[in-house]
């Protein structure tokens, strides 16, 4: 009787199979990402490279004897050596020193201008999605005109009353910066705002901040974490590109963008000062978007096994 229950309830197809490869461990949604994240040696590497850059912008500037902004009129345009490891600039001052100072200034302004874009979209996003109608209606004409409205112009008109500086930069740049992410946010909350765990907590009595802070916005961490890793290096090459026009960082400040500016009419004879900033501008901005593309495909749950 025992063997005929066994051979009643027995697995067809598993004969060789064995209890680790049927019972699997449990695991969250993070955990599962994460493991998906590790196996794209891409997206890893990336990471890392970021992890360095980011650690050299720290360090970077005092890892040399030559200040970055000082200058020494016997050293002007010196090739890269065991003195000046990238050389020099037209005033005399070393490369190396500026490239982290500058980057260090790319990156403060990519990760501020980010964190400003992502609050103000998340939390306009998820009003106009969840209240939606009327209220959505209003709210993404608002987005519409401020997108319509040339980005170079705003750009110029607040350089013009705030003056040029970081603080004008970054405030510049996240103006209309935010529309982006309140579109993204808000379509995903169209999505989820019908789903039963909602109406249950509207049921509930819950407050509509409650329910978005709650229940609606950490259903689009995962989107909210690549659309991040696409903005920081979007933020970088704004700044690059506004500086290398003269509307950016200006002296003594540096930043990738300003020294690639300062670079550019010494291209034919001075190759070399050029070439850094240019490198770890590619650097950044590949490093970021081939991790959002790890990050994009980790978070996907539609990829969970």
């Amino acid at each position: 009787m025992a063997e005929l229950t066994r051979d009643k309830f027995e697995i067809i197809g598993c004969e060789n199979a064995n209890a680790d490869e049927i019972l699997r461990p449990n695991m969250t949604y993070w955990q599962d990402a994460w493991r998906r994240l590790k196996q794209n040696k891409v997206a890893i590497f990336s990471m890392i490279l970021l992890i360095i850059i980011g650690i050299m912008t720290i360090i970077g500037p005092y890892l040399t004897t030559f200040k970055y902004e000082a200058t020494d009129s016997n050293l002007l345009n010196t090739a890269p050596s065991g003195l000046h490891w990238f050389g020099t600039d037209t005033l005399g001052r070393d490369i190396f020193a500026r490239i982290w100072m500058g980057g260090r200034v790319s990156i403060i302004i990519g990760i501020i201008g980010t964190l400003i874009e992502t609050t103000v979209g998340v939390i306009y996003g998820g009003i106009s999605g969840y209240f939606g109608g009327l209220v959505d209606d209003i709210m993404m004409r608002i987005v519409e005109v401020l997108v319509s409205i040339p980005y170079l112009i705003i750009v110029i008109l607040i350089s013009l009353i705030l003056g040029k500086g970081i603080p004008a930069l970054i405030i510049a740049m996240t103006i209309t910066g935010w529309t982006g992410m309140a579109r993204m946010v808000r379509g995903q909350l169209l999505q989820i705002k019908e789903q039963e765990y909602v109406l249950a907590a509207t049921a509930l009595g819950a407050s509509p901040s409650r329910i978005i802070a709650r229940h609606l916005i950490p259903n689009t961490i995962g989107i909210m974490i690549v659309d991040v890793t696409f903005s920081v290096p979007g933020f970088i090459f704004g700044e690059a590109f506004l500086s290398f026009i003269g509307l950016g960082v200006q002296s003594p400040n540096t930043s990738w963008g300003a020294l690639a500016a300062s670079a550019q009419q010494n291209l034919m004879f001075y190759p070399y000062q050029l070439f850094f900033p240019s490198l770890f501008i590619s650097l950044t901005m590949l490093s970021f978007n081939l991790l959002g593309d790890g990050l994009r495909d980790a978070l996907d749950p539609r990829l969970r096994q």
